[in-house]
């Protein structure tokens, strides 16, 4: 069976909501699925974006193909969190070899002394 991980429209007129589901390529955008994996709020942005990390690299794994909508939506959401993530990590890189070196001159000093 051929899958594709797509958005499934909930919600009501002019309240999109949407799933993100784990389907057969031939049924209907809001047909029968085999997996529920996900969800995205719209209205919210892309920071609503919820997925079930262990259920997509599985689906992925087992061949199922993402839709274009998903396709963008997660890439956007991976920048927003490698935009973020660099920033926190080399400022705490330099605090640690800071603190590390400290106590080895104060060592130095004491040893000359």
């Amino acid at each position: 069976m051929a899958t594709v991980i797509r958005f499934a429209r909930y919600g009501t007129k002019k309240k999109p909501y949407f799933r993100m589901v784990v389907q057969d390529h031939r049924s209907p955008r809001d047909g029968r699925f085999v997996e529920h994996i996900g969800a995205y709020d719209p209205i919210k942005g892309d920071s609503s974006l919820v997925v079930k990390r262990d259920r997509l690299e599985y689906w992925l794994s087992t061949g199922a193909q993402l839709s274009d909508s998903v396709r963008t939506r997660l890439k956007l959401v991976m920048k927003q969190v490698a935009a973020a993530a660099p920033q926190k990590v080399v400022a705490d890189k330099p605090a640690k070899e800071a603190k590390a070196k400290k106590p080895a001159k104060a060592k130095a000093k004491t040893k000359e002394a």
